[in-house]
């Protein structure tokens, strides 16, 4: 008993050391760490001084004062160095204590994970031209930094992080600043890179351009999207505009063009010869001409489409610049860690500034016209024209990060093209005016979702306005009136289900409504026509994505649901399967098998080229059943793919029907202009790229055969050449780089255009109607001239400063002044004769452009 007495009593004696030792640490611990003001209440008592300060200075402050400091003045010098906060005497007792607002800032850079050192990385005050990196030991000292400014602080392989100055500053001293790693898991990507910079063709077939790495290809000068694109085997514009794109045969009306998820139904300036937007924001743009995932309706042709960048900008970026037609600005900045800004403006300067490139701009659009009689004599009437005409554009996006799983985005892009047009026939002693406003505006709103790391979602809703509102007035006294207005809305939820590594599912639903208002009108004689209709479509869709081991097949299989109503007149409901598959077939070399249906519901009317002096000619319609049905297409491709070594070959047959067409969408210009009749077209062909490059060059050649026909049941012969005919088209060019100058040097070649000539003879025209008629030969059975064109352009890249960097660039277009015959087509005149209207190229077209990025 007395021994467990004994060693009760040395256990308590025990707990009562430990209670002790724990007290006594605690109460070292309180008296080590403090908060700052209670700590100056035992100043105030111990030296029997006042201090004077604001409580909002000091209350999140603690503090730990080394016990070797003994006086007043050592213990105010260590506050002020440690927390940057200012003593100042007022008298033997009195004191006050101030934040300083620029303060001396330190501390070291570690990664969180182990806490080794980061040398080498930035640290910025945003706000503020002051930056640094850290030495050796992860270390950093700033001066005269604001103390309401946020560090910025970034390295490679690490996350950015960003700090307010003052929470480093309540820590005292020079605080450790902790950098998470940056893991990212990456699948191996299949891609082939040709042509220039920033130019990718995707394992789906499709071709992306990154608008930040683009280089440079012939003729530009600047990332011209509907330009560049025109650089790809398929694609060309018969008459020289980006806003009559023609892929594989096909219209520009039936290409869909996407900004931001938003359907554009505008997309050049200065009557297509320049691109409606703006590249320097553009952050990707990808073009697909077959096996078309299954969330993209309409585009019977293609889908070209743009996305900005989407991410909230580290702090300000932004540049601007000029050339011969037009000055730009854009930027974007965060406005905090949540908010973020984007935007682009541009005008021209063709209102009040005459340059080289705008008067042969002018010339293609108005003036190079050549008009023949039947004697083939030219028609040389005096003419004086003067023109006002002005475009400008401007777009804008709202970034707003509501946590890290949900994301929201607002875009809006305004365009507008506005002319004044007088032509004076001196000879006749005639005048016409043509006035001309075309607008487009769109807002659309994206919500991105990551609800859990194998479910996303996006929500995207938009409206878009396009307008066209032109008048022509012939010697003040005849006068034509002509509105095109389109009222679009739209809403798409798409979401994206990871079910395993090898297999992800996509589904949606999108619905799309679309009104369009035609006006006509004429005082002599009087005529007024006013059609107004409305589409809506409904349409679910699915699609599977499987990918097998190392990447050996690819396979995108999916469908789309188009119930479509014409609340007027019909309704219906389309399948449209799509399918797109890769697969490898030896080291690398890989093949692609590629098929879509689809439709679309509008389409553009051309009307004849002597309405409004040939400026715009294009009026958009809906399908009605009647008169035009929905468009729809079909469409196989097979493929070989082969890159080794940077050199790359690629081989792609295609056969593609469109059925449901018109006369009237087509540009017909003999004697079934006007008769709207309803077929379809086929098209046959091949395309083929080589492409060699190296770390200063590349070089590449591409050609393409078309054999593209109609088949119209009414018309004799029920089946004839194409208005796009273009049976080869041979493409060589090439780049060179050194040090900061691009060079780049191409040619095009290409086979005439179908045209329909008249009968040969005093048949050729028939007086027995009025207005007289002309009798043509078979429709589209002569061809144009071969059309041949060489581009050169050059950049050069040099800082202006440290921050501040800057290229400048010319170019030449058509430099062999060669004069191309685009198209040709005739007319009856007074007198009852028939004239020749041909329209001839650009001529040698320089261009000029200075601009500055920061």
């Amino acid at each position: 008993m007395l021994g467990i007495h004994r060693n009760s009593q040395i256990g308590l004696f025990l707990v009562f050391l430990l209670f002790f030792f724990c007290s006594n640490y605690a109460q070292e611990k309180q008296q080590e760490h403090m908060g700052l003001i209670p700590y100056i209440k035992t100043l105030e008592e111990r030296f029997d001084v006042k201090f004077s300060y604001l409580n909002e200075d000091l209350e999140d402050i603690s503090i730990a004062v080394p016990e070797n400091l003994v006086t007043l003045d050592d213990i105010l010098g260590y506050v002020e160095s440690q927390f940057q906060i200012e003593s100042k005497k007022l008298s033997d007792r009195y004191f006050t204590l101030t934040k300083l607002r620029s303060v001396t800032l330190c501390g070291r850079v570690l990664d969180n994970f182990a806490e080794n050192t980061i040398p080498g990385a930035t640290i910025e005050i945003l706000g503020a031209n002051i930056a640094q990196t850290t030495d050796i030991n992860g270390s950093f000292v700033l001066n005269d930094v604001p103390r309401n400014a946020s560090l910025k602080i970034r390295y490679l392989g690490y996350l950015t992080k960003y700090v307010n100055v003052e929470s480093l500053l309540q820590q005292g001293g020079c605080p450790k600043i902790l950098m998470a790693q940056h893991y990212e898991q990456l699948d191996e990507v299949i891609v082939y890179k040709f042509l220039t910079t920033g130019l990718i063709k995707e394992t789906d077939a499709s071709i992306t351009m990154n608008t930040a790495e683009f280089g440079i290809l012939p003729g530009l000068i600047e990332p011209d999207i509907l330009q560049t694109v025109q650089a790809l085997p398929g694609i060309k514009s018969i008459d020289e505009t980006v806003s009559d794109i023609n892929v594989r045969g096909g219209t520009n009306d039936q290409n869909l063009i996407l900004w931001n998820g938003i359907k554009m139904y505008q997309s050049g300036h200065f009557f297509g010869l320049i691109s409606a937007f703006n590249p320097y924001l553009t952050d990707k743009i990808s073009v697909i001409k077959n096996g078309t995932p299954a969330n993209f309706g309409d585009g019977v042709s293609s889908v070209i489409q743009m996305e900005t960048s989407n991410h909230i900008a580290d702090g300000f970026e932004g540049g601007a610049g000029f050339n011969f037609i037009s000055g730009d600005v854009f930027g974007q900045f965060r406005l905090n860690d949540k908010l973020g800004f984007q935007f682009s403006a541009r005008r021209s300067t063709t209102d009040f500034l005459n340059t080289p490139t705008y008067n042969k701009f002018f010339d293609r659009a108005f003036q190079d016209s050549e008009v023949t009689d039947e004697d083939n004599v030219a028609v040389d009437d005096e003419i004086t024209r003067d023109e006002d005409f002005y475009f400008y554009d401007f777009s804008g996006k709202l970034f707003y990060d509501i946590n890290d799983a949900h994301k929201f985005r607002l875009s809006a892009i305004s365009l507008n093209n506005n002319l004044r047009y007088v032509e004076n026939n001196m000879t006749d002693n005639e005048t016409t005016i043509s006035l001309l406003k075309q607008t487009n505006l769109s807002v659309g709103g994206q919500l991105q979702s990551q609800w859990t790391d194998q479910f996303s979602s996006r929500l995207n809703v938009y409206y878009s306005k396009y307008n066209l509102d032109g008048q022509s007035v012939f010697n003040q006294i005849r006068q034509l009136d002509q509105k095109n207005s389109v009222d679009e809305r739209a809403v798409k939820l798409n979401t994206e289900y990871e079910v395993s590594d090898q297999l992800q599912w996509t589904n949606g639903f999108q619905y799309i409504e679309t009104g369009i208002i035609n006006r006509a009108f004429v005082n002599q004689p009087n005529f007024d026509i006013n059609t107004k209709g409305v589409i809506r479509i409904h349409a679910p869709y699915s699609e599977i994505e499987y990918t097998s081991f190392e990447n050996k097949f690819i396979g995108k299989f999916g469908a789309r649901f188009n119930f479509i109503e014409n609340l007027d007149t019909f309704n219906t409901f389309l399948v449209e399967p799509r399918l797109n598959l890769n697969f490898r077939l030896a080291n690398y070399l890989r093949a692609e098998v590629l098929g879509e249906f689809k439709s679309q519901t509008t389409n553009q009317v051309i009307d004849l080229e002597q309405n409004f002096l040939g400026i715009e000619k294009r009026r958009w319609i809906l399908s009605d059943d009647d008169t035009l049905p929905v468009t729809q297409s079909k469409q196989g491709s097979v493929g070989i793919n082969f890159e080794r070594n940077n050199f790359y070959v690629g081989l792609e047959g295609f056969y593609k029907n469109v059925d449901g067409i018109s006369t009237s969408t087509q540009g017909f210009q003999n004697q079934d202009q006007f008769s709207g009749e309803i077929g379809s077209y086929d098209v046959k062909g091949i395309e083929f790229l080589i492409n060699k490059r190296g770390d200063r060059y590349s070089t590449w050649l591409s050609y393409a055969y078309n054999k593209n026909d109609y088949t119209f049941d009414s018309i004799v012969p029920h089946s004839f050449p194409n208005n796009l005919d273009i049976r080869h088209t041979i493409t060589f060019a090439g780049t060179y780089t050194y040090k900061n100058l691009k060079l780049s040097v191409g040619v095009n070649y290409r086979t005439g255009k179908p045209y329909t000539e008249p009968v040969e003879g005093d048949e050729a025209l028939d007086t027995s109607f009025f207005p007289a008629q002309i009798n043509y030969e078979a429709p589209n059975s002569s061809r144009l001239p071969e059309y041949f064109r060489a581009d050169a352009s050059a950049i050069y890249s040099f800082a202006l400063t440290r921050g501040i960097k800057a290229n400048a660039g010319i170019s030449l277009l058509n430099m062999t002044n060669r004069k191309n015959s685009l198209n040709r087509y005739y007319r009856v005149n007074d007198e009852n004769q028939i004239e020749t209207v041909e329209s001839v190229s650009l001529g040698i077209t320089p261009n000029v452009s200075f601009r500055v990025r920061f």
